[in-house]
């Protein structure tokens, strides 16, 4: 899928489900870089593993966007929007197949980490953030760096 389709349609639809200030271009270019990342928005489940949707969420990291208190009341309203039970196995079942929920569960895995979103070009403090939030089990630094650049790119070809 293209960058600008998943803009259009998993990030804009999840953002407008969430409150506007968890909407900035940071949180576009984090959520593109940690998608294309995760799974290059082709896979919308892991290959060999149990993670779902473009960002690639396992049952914990669920688990932890319901429970955690910065995170909790906006994915029970995420939940609600996209008529989905807001429990740990539904919500990780749905995300194969709704990459709005899934988007908005990754905006608000984003949101549970205490510091602010790094500045869109702050490439070094993206990757923290990324390493903090998603604990990926095999961490591939040497792509952050393109795959970041192409996300920079994607956002600030639409916007100001």
């Amino acid at each position: 899928m293209h960058l600008s389709e998943v803009r259009q349609q998993a990030i804009a639809p999840a953002l407008a489900l969430l409150p506007a200030r968890m909407t900035s271009p940071a949180a576009e270019v984090m959520l593109l870089a940690i998608g294309l990342q995760e799974s290059a928005f082709r896979y919308r489940h892991q290959i060999g593993g149990p993670a779902h949707g473009y960002w690639m969420f396992e049952p914990a990291g669920v688990r932890g966007v319901l429970r955690h208190a910065a995170s909790h009341a906006h994915a029970l309203q995420v939940c609600n929007a996209r008529g989905v039970q807001p429990a740990g196995a539904a919500v990780h079942a749905a995300l194969e197949g709704d990459d709005t929920l899934a988007a908005a569960f990754a905006r608000l895995l984003l949101w549970t980490d205490p510091a602010p979103l790094p500045a869109v070009d702050a490439v070094g403090a993206a990757w923290d953030l990324y390493l903090r939030t998603w604990r990926p089990g095999k961490p591939h630094k040497s792509s952050w760096g393109p795959l970041y650049a192409r996300a920079l790119e994607a956002v600030r070809e639409v916007s100001p």
